[in-house]
Formats: structure tokens, C-alpha cells, sequence
């Protein structure tokens, strides 16, 4: 469903495109019912993978990107999509080989508030990592505005179709030059395929207050309640004390911000979290702490992030709830007027909240077993790119990534597909690539 979605708003964009640029003669011009800018990318890759039990595969890569951004002041829109289609040559086989993402946002804008609903969905036969669509060695933009892992994502997987979507409805008010509300709710959705995997829904509300200090320093304070259900078809036991639903936080904090100058802003706050959970005997309540930071750069000759949090994250499918620690940091620039380089990478370190592990049944069913020590996944990618432009259009490319991983899951669905990281995994590509330029719709 959510494929034939995404081929309808490729199909309606690519008709609007043959609108604007195709006028018969004889007839007068026919207004275009959007206005904004479009962009689209077309690309073919090979890509060869060795270590993290992937030796010796080699894939091929047809795929492509297309985002729209219109004009409108008051109902701002925004689309970006990039997907396509893989083919093993050799090397270990894969349970799938296409892979989508697509991310929409509307909005509407008032006089002193503002409303935005946004939906992100992807679905991957891996773990995300770089690019937007988070396949290694497609050519996309690696580091794709420094966003490109799920937050209920944190440990490497190979071999595990996921489908996630995360929508969000947010508001913000302001009530001066100086005071401002907003608030929020967040529905996630984390489903394996093949059932390789914890099933996980994801609520979030939150709602916090911002105060402008002066032109360039903010104060706000801001509440979040989250609850991580979980799908009760892999955890049946007889014994209803191994059973556990749900796990929950409610987080404060605090975070102060300041725009440095037009290219420099930077972000930090903290606070406490009460996490708790449907079973205290597997999941004890504690008290933690969530942090976050960031900064980021709009350099003259390229752009450059970096950021960081700390909190509790879901589990990833392989763990009831995890206290996480994420950094990313990504930089892009452009060498002359026909060669761009981007750079990328992350570390994850993920925790399991609860000491136990599951264990297969006769039945086909799962129970917890207590483990002397808590589970730790540790994480890290990275990964290179260049892209040389031939032409107007079209573009050669190659790319390098890196991902490193200990873990001490076991695979807890024995029989299955799945394949937690352990060790180092290589990916090298190149390939050729068609990027016109931007088209820009007027009404």
C-alpha cells in the first residue's frame, strides 16, 4: 500500500513536469495547479560486501530519488522519496531486495501559530544506515541532512525486512515576541517481516514553553510521555511472571539554545526519566537521565552537523526497551563546480533494560530467561562518498563504508534469517547517475 502510494506521487509529479515544460503551439498556457520545486535522481551501482558474514556478495542497484518543495507561504508542503531495487550476483542470499522510503509534511500556518503533520515510512531489508533510504552504496547523498537512523533502530542487523513508520502531528503557538507553546504526539510502528523480530509500537506525547531571551538565545522547558508496547505473538509463556507489554518514561528537561551567528547554531538540554514497565520483577523503575546536543554548520563551501542523545529507545526488535546513546555527525562539500564529497557516521550504544533474554520453545513461543549481566550492543558506522558531474546531467560516483559491531544478543529466533552484526562489514561501490536540473513550478 504504501509502495503504490509512493509510485502515484511520482506519477502525479512527473505528470505536472510534462506539463510545465510541454505547451502545444495553437493552444494557450494552461496554469499548473502546484507551484514549488521539484528535483529528481536516477542512478545504477555496484557494490561488493565483505566481512560481518557477508563475504564475497555483490550487488547490483537500480535506484532513485525525487523530493518536492512548494512556495506556499501559509500550507507549506514538503515530499522526499528514494527507494529502488537490488540483485544479488553472489554471496550469501538476501530475504529481499527492495527497499523504500518516503517521508511527507504539511503544514499550516497562521498569523501568531502553526500546525504540522508528517509521516516518515521506510521499508529495508537491513538496518539504515547511510543515504536516505539508508542502503549502503546507491549513490544517494550519503549523508542525507545527517538524519538517516530510526530512533527505535540501534542495533545492526542483516538479512531483516522491517517496515517502520513514525507520524507525527505537532502545534506551536506563539504568544509574543517572546513566549511560545507547543506541543505534540508521535505514533511509531516497527514491524518485521518475517517475523524475525519484536514487533513495536511507539506513543509519544510532549508539550513544552519557550522563552526568547534576546535575538539569539532561547530557554525552554519540556515534558514527554513515551510508552514501547510490545507485541504479545512472540512472547507467550505459561508463566504470566515472564510476561512483560509495555515499557514507559516520563521525561523533563531542560534546553537552551543560541543561533552563534547566520551558518552556527547550537542546542543542549537535559533533564531527568522515570522509566517503568508492565512487569517490575523484569523491568525494576529507575531513575535516569536524557540528554541531547547538537550543532550544526551552514559553511560557505559545504555543511556540517553533529549530535548527540541519551535516553530510553525501544529496543530495536531485539531487546524490551534499551537505554541508547546515539552520536552522528556528517559533512558535505563541493570541490570546484563538478566534484561534491560527503562524509557520515555514527556511534550507538544500546543497553538492555531488562537483564533476560528470550528463549525458544517447543511451541514456537518465547520466555525470558535471566542472564547474569546486561546485554550491550556497541555500534558504529561510517562512510566516504564523491561524486563527479559529467555534463548537466549525469554524474559517476564511489563510495566506502565501514560498520563495526559487538554484541552480546544471542539471535533469539532461532531457525530465522536474522543476523545481529558481530565484526567488521565493508561495502565499496561506484556507478553512473542521472540528475537533471531542478524544475521550479509556477501556477
Amino acid at each position: 500500500m504504501k509502495l503504490c502510494h509512493t509510485l502515484l506521487v511520482i506519477i502525479f509529479a512527473a505528470s505536472v513536469v510534462s506539463r510545465a515544460q510541454v505547451i502545444p503551439a495553437d493552444a494557450s498556457p494552461v496554469g499548473l495547479p502546484v507551484s514549488g520545486t521539484l528535483r529528481y535522481d536516477l542512478r545504477f551501482s555496484q557494490t561488493a560486501e565483505f566481512g560481518g558474514g557477508q563475504n564475497g556478495q555483490e550487488w547490483s542497484f537500480v535506484s532513485g530519488d525525487a523530493s518536492y518543495m512548494n512556495t506556499a507561504k501559509r500550507l507549506p508542503f514538503n515530499m522526499q522519496y528514494g527507494g529502488g531495487y537490488g540483485y544479488a550476483w553472489s554471496g550469501t542470499t538476501s530475504p529481499g531486495n527492495l527497499f523504500q522510503h518516503l517521508s511527507l509534511s504539511q503544514g499550516i500556518v497562521g498569523r501568531k501559530w502553526n500546525l504540522t503533520a508528517s509521516d516518515n515510512v521506510s521499508y529495508i531489508f537491513e538496518t539504515p544506515t547511510t543515504g536516505c533510504s539508508g542502503i549502503p552504496g546507491t549513490g544517494e547523498p550519503i549523508d542525507c541532512s545527517g538524519s538517516t537512523t530510526q530512533p527505535d533502530q540501534t542495533v545492526l542487523s542483516l538479512n531483516s525486512r522491517t517496515l517502520d513508520n513514525f507520524t507525527t502531528i505537532e502545534f506551536g503557538d506563539r504568544f509574543s515576541s517572546a513566549w511560545s507553546l507547543n506541543v505534540g504526539g508521535t505514533f511509531g510502528q516497527l514491524r518485521f517481516i518475517d517475523n524475525n523480530g519484536q514487533d513495536t509500537d511507539t506513543w509519544m506525547t510532549n508539550a513544552g514553553v519557550t522563552r526568547r531571551l534576546n535575538a539569539r538565545n532561547s530557554l525552554s522547558g519540556q515534558y514527554s510521555f513515551t510508552r514501547y508496547s510490545y507485541s504479545s505473538s512472540n512472547l507467550a509463556s505459561q508463566d504470566s511472571n515472564l510476561q512483560l507489554s509495555f515499557t514507559q518514561d516520563n521525561t523533563a528537561q531542560i534546553s537552551f539554545s543560541r543561533q552563534w551567528n547566520r551558518q552556527v547554531r547550537t542546542s543542549v538540554s537535559a533533564g531527568p526519566q522515570w522509566v517503568s514497565s508492565s512487569n517490575n520483577a523484569i523491568e525494576p523503575s529507575s531513575t535516569r537521565i536524557s540528554a541531547s546536543a547538537s550543532v550544526t554548520d551552514q559553511l560557505r563551501f559545504g555543511t556540517a552537523g553533529l549530535s548527540y542523545s541519551h535516553g530510553t529507545t525501544g529496543g530495536s526488535g531485539y531487546m524490551l526497551g534499551a537505554e541508547s546513546d546515539i552520536a552522528s555527525a556528517y559533512f558535505s562539500r563541493g570541490i570546484g563546480k563538478n566534484l561534491t564529497i560527503g562524509a557520515t557516521g555514527s556511534y550507538m550504544r544500546s543497553a538492555a533494560l531488562s537483564a533476560y533474554e528470550f528463549i525458544e520453545e517447543q511451541n514456537g513461543k518465547f520466555v525470558l530467561v535471566p542472564v547474569n549481566i546486561a546485554q550491550v550492543t556497541n555500534a558504529k558506522y561510517g562512510g566516504v562518498q564523491a561524486t563527479r558531474q559529467l555534463g548537466r546531467s549525469m554524474n559517476v560516483f564511489a563510495s566506502y563504508t565501514v560498520a563495526d559491531q559487538s554484541s552480546g544478543l544471542p539471535s533469539p529466533f532461532s531457525g530465522s534469517s536474522v543476523t545481529i552484526l558481530n565484526g567488521v562489514s565493508q561495502v565499496l561501490a561506484f556507478g553512473i547517475g542521472y540528475s537533471p536540473r531542478e524544475t521550479h513550478l509556477k501556477k
